[in-house]
């Protein structure tokens, strides 16, 4: 490979894009709203990239994410990843994402605590909601506290964790937060009296 290509393929939730460098992948790109949307993040996220047939070790990962978006088991292990500027804490934090199975989920406490660094949970949130690695790194997986599912990283496009779980056959109860749930915590408390 020389320098960095990209390529946009078809999955059974819309066309992805994937990204690649000499040392691996540096991004997946789930669909947006509409395919020149998708192109257009890839563009702004890998400027320097340029649409070409990818090589062999990327068709082994398209394969698997599109399995996996069809509700099938895919194998991404093998796939290589670039990891050349991501935190070292970022790092940790997406080789623990990549051990949950298929269908399960974590909160960002339990991945903190794996870590060894309980207070972390926040940490952890951003690691994830800067994952260039959607799919392959599984951040759809790890959910707040109360098994809310309703944002993605940048990266997952249009598409939300809530539906890539059911894809998966998440086992899970997975809940989205109600308006009372969003407003109790910053509403001012009321006075009896």
């Amino acid at each position: 490979m020389s320098g960095r290509g990209y390529t946009i393929f078809d999955t059974m939730i819309g066309r992805c894009g994937i990204a690649w460098g000499q040392a691996g992948i540096v991004g997946v790109q789930l669909p947006e709203a509409r395919e020149i949307e998708t192109r257009r993040r890839l563009y702004q996220l890998y400027p320097d990239a340029r649409e070409q047939r990818p090589p062999p070790d990327i068709e082994v990962a398209i394969e698997g994410i599109g399995a996996l978006l069809r509700g099938q088991p895919g194998d991404l292990s093998d796939v290589i990843l670039d990891v050349t500027g991501i935190h070292a804490f970022n790092q940790r934090v997406y080789r623990l994402a990549q051990a949950i199975p298929r269908g399960e989920t974590r909160t960002y406490g339990e991945i903190a605590t794996r870590l060894g660094a309980s207070g972390a949970v926040h940490s952890v949130a951003q690691a994830l909601a800067k994952n260039p690695f959607v799919i392959i790194v599984p951040c759809h997986r790890v959910l707040e506290a109360g098994s809310y599912a309703d944002r993605m990283s940048p990266h997952g496009g249009s598409i939300s964790k809530r539906r890539l779980l059911s894809i998966e056959g998440a086992r899970s109860a997975v809940s989205s937060k109600t308006l009372f749930d969003v407003l109790l915590p910053v509403a001012p408390p009321r006075l009896q009296g």
